[in-house]
């Protein structure tokens, strides 16, 4: 079993049957966003990484006012349809966060990009009198890995053991997350909402975790596949879970949710035999064990090598998460990672090199 530490190394970075696409509130028949009954004023902390442009052009499509605070990396990436504000989640890094100072209210904040306590802390002191609700995403590496497998959104978190400690790492991701989780929890109290994303997936994932998988099966031919079959796999699709934090917003949903999908429990196995039907090539699974990987120094993307964890997702059901099929997730990631440039397509990251998956697969074959 894997430490805590590897678990959220994994989640830094985020079947068939039980995979049912449903229509989010606030959808027409047609599946394009219906215009929300009131519109809402939202601040998106953050909003040009891989979560940010999925709640963006629903909230937008719905007919909200989005403003974005960010480093202005990337601008006018929503032309004018959305308020642009320059600045720096860490107030000691100039021009840190005086964009948001003032008298100026808005409805809801959403904050992607609060990795750090202190720029938390500074973005939450700040606001809690001009917001009416704020949506903080966590994840689910808050939970303390060490004390349980199972984890309900009161299970115990991580604690932090240096609380000077900034950098995020491997090792620090986690704790991090869950000190910032209380203490915008602590300074907002029930107009806080605290949603705790598994591993998401999906067009734009640029981790590349979840597309080695799509693209490997597809591929065919004689695949490497994850150790340890039986442990459950867990993971949302951004194009389930951004527009559900919308409906959360226009709902001013209270409470605390793990984002963790499929709706019902599903393994490592059944994760790959439903990216199997996605192709006509032929495909042969070999199943590895951990010390084979560790020997051979290979790491599966997405695939820890601990005890199968759980993460309950009854609240976020009962609050109108529905999850997409494995084949919808699937192909959307496959024509999005193959429409991609050749230059990117050639440089994924982390994922296993063709040499690595032919030794574990001969080492597999010899042993019978």
């Amino acid at each position: 079993m894997t430490s805590r530490r590897e678990f959220i190394a994994l989640t830094a970075g985020a079947v068939a049957g039980s995979l049912v696409t449903a229509p989010l509130a606030g959808m027409a028949a047609d599946g394009a966003p219906a215009a929300a009954a009131q519109p809402l004023s939202i601040l998106v902390l953050g909003g040009t990484g891989f979560l940010g442009p999925h709640q963006i052009e629903y909230a937008v499509a719905r007919g909200h006012r989005v403003t974005m605070f960010n480093r202005g990396s990337n601008p006018g990436m929503f032309g004018d349809a959305v308020e642009e504000l320059i600045g720096n989640r860490d107030s000691k890094v100039d021009p840190g966060l005086s964009a948001l100072r003032g008298e100026r209210t808005w409805d809801v904040v959403i904050d992607n990009s609060g990795y750090v306590p202190r720029h938390v802390r500074d973005s939450a002191e700040l606001l809690k009198d001009r917001c009416g609700r704020y949506i903080y995403i966590s994840t689910v590496a808050v939970y303390d890995f060490d004390a349980a497998t199972v984890f309900p959104e009161d299970a115990r978190l991580a604690d932090l053991a240096d609380p000077t400690v900034e950098e995020v790492t491997g090792e620090t991701y986690g704790p991090l997350k869950a000190e910032c989780d209380r203490v915008a929890r602590a300074i907002l109290g029930e107009r806080c909402t605290v949603v705790r994303p598994t591993y998401v997936v999906g067009p734009g994932d640029v981790t590349d975790r979840f597309t080695y998988w799509v693209e490997r099966v597809n591929r065919g031919g004689e695949v490497l596949a994850p150790a340890g079959p039986e442990r459950e796999a867990q993971w949302v699709d951004a194009r389930d879970l951004c527009p559900w934090v919308v409906t959360l917003a226009e709902n001013d949903t209270p409470g605390i949710f793990n984002a963790a999908g499929p709706s019902s429990p599903v393994d490592r196995a059944g994760l790959m035999w439903g990216l199997r039907a996605l192709t006509a090539e032929p495909v042969r699974f070999y199943w590895p064990g951990d010390e084979l990987l560790d020997e051979l120094g290979i790491d599966q993307p997405m695939m820890g090598r601990e005890t199968s964890y759980h993460f309950e997702n009854a609240a976020s059901l009962a609050a109108g998460l529905r999850y997409r099929s494995l084949a919808d997730t699937a192909a959307g990631t496959l024509e999005w990672w193959r429409g991609l440039p050749e230059e990117r397509r050639g440089n994924p990251e982390g994922w296993p090199t063709p040499a690595q998956e032919k030794a574990a697969i001969e080492r597999i074959r010899a042993a019978g």
